[in-house]
């Protein structure tokens, strides 16, 4: 029997699957400990999930909010997870109109972002548009309306809600419908296997980034030829993000990312001095960009939740259980991973955090 070309393509899916855990079980980006395979391969489960929601399921012409990011669910943990903030996309038709409406809840900040897809499955590099919700006509009970389209080069929309306290704030309720009649239902033999290919090409480019690096201790570094170690336990400039990006980042957020190695007994004592911003949070992440165990940890603190010191700075400090600081966070026991900071709608780039390397025995226990 000659196989029909979804056949292939489903062959092929599974092909990409059996062969991407070598991104994290061998070469230079091999993870170390038994937590991260394991982690690894949550990803590979996780990110199938959200390639299927996007092009095996997803219908333009029937548009549909997909929940990407939640602070509640285990299996939408990736791509640089946030536990203070709700994420939906839907694939939209550049050459159709579309009405987006809903509540904004107790939102601090919540936008919709559309980018381009250079080729299908593939990760976008540029933001096409933005929509905010000071943009928006938001009635006295929080309820708001605005058309979108047609617009050259959109080929998916993702919400950003963020709130100060997720457990307890309402999340922004999200509603889109097409202007425009819908094609014919079709699924068949050829859109079938486009949707699997683009869905394997979208794993193999999560997978061309994961696991995250982590840098080497100061006392481990060295200098030698072209191999200048990045150093962990510290952050990196903060960046704004251009409207020329990789991925789906935030074009009104700014950045700074980091990675800690730590021993038992040690933590980090982070300080940065917050600019007037709509939202800042520092996030703990595993090496494939998910923060674990959020309903059993305080692995994240935000502007709301932090304490300032009295000079306006604010103190985190970092270890793998909790300490008694008011901003303590948890790497939840990990020795080894990513840190994220991100502040929306400052007018400048913050400067960049400080960071030591102490004994949790050493580490402040109050704010000054």
């Amino acid at each position: 029997m000659t196989d029909h070309e979804s056949t292939t393509a489903w062959r092929e899916l599974l092909d990409t699957l059996g062969s991407l855990d070598r991104t994290f079980l061998e070469g230079d980006r091999a993870v170390t400990d038994d937590r991260h395979i394991a982690d690894g391969y949550r990803m590979l489960a996780t990110t199938l999930g959200v390639a299927f929601d996007t092009y095996l399921f997803a219908d333009p012409s029937r548009p549909r909010w997909v929940e990407v990011n939640s602070p509640v669910r285990p299996d939408r943990r990736w791509g640089g997870d946030n536990t203070d903030a709700y994420y939906f996309m839907c694939p939209v038709d550049p050459n159709r109109r579309y009405r987006i409406s809903g509540n904004s809840g107790d939102s601090v900040y919540f936008s919709v972002t559309a980018y381009n897809e250079p080729s299908p499955g593939a990760w976008s590099d540029r933001i096409v548009a933005i929509v905010r919700d000071d943009d928006l006509d938001i009635d006295a009970d929080g309820n708001f309306s605005f058309d979108f389209g047609p617009t050259p080069d959109a080929a998916v929309l993702m919400t950003r809600d963020y709130q100060d306290d997720p457990q307890t704030g309402r999340p922004v309720t999200w509603r889109i419908e097409a202007l425009d009649e819908p094609d014919p239902f079709r699924h068949g033999d050829a859109e079938t296997a486009t949707a699997l290919r683009s869905s394997a090409a979208w794993l193999r480019t999560m997978f061309a980034i994961l696991p995250l690096a982590v840098g080497v201790r100061s006392e481990d570094a060295h200098t030698l030829g072209h191999e200048i170690s990045t150093a962990a336990n510290e952050f990196a400039d903060p960046y704004q993000v251009p409207d020329a990006n990789f991925g789906w980042s935030a074009r009104d957020a700014c950045y700074a990312y980091g990675s800690f190695v730590l021993e038992a007994d040690e933590a980090l004592v982070v300080t940065h001095r917050p600019p007037p911003c709509r939202f800042w949070n520092l996030v703990v992440w595993n090496q494939f960009m998910a923060t674990p165990g959020v309903a059993d940890a305080r692995s994240s603190i935000n502007g709301h939740t932090a304490v300032p010191n009295a000079d306006g700075t604010v103190t985190v400090v970092i270890s793998r259980g909790m300490t008694e600081h008011p901003n303590s966070i948890t790497t939840l026991d990990y020795a080894r991973g990513n840190l994220a900071f991100r502040w929306f709608l400052t007018d400048e780039v913050p400067a960049r955090p400080e960071v030591s390397l102490v004994k949790v025995s050493d580490a402040p226990s109050t704010v000054t």
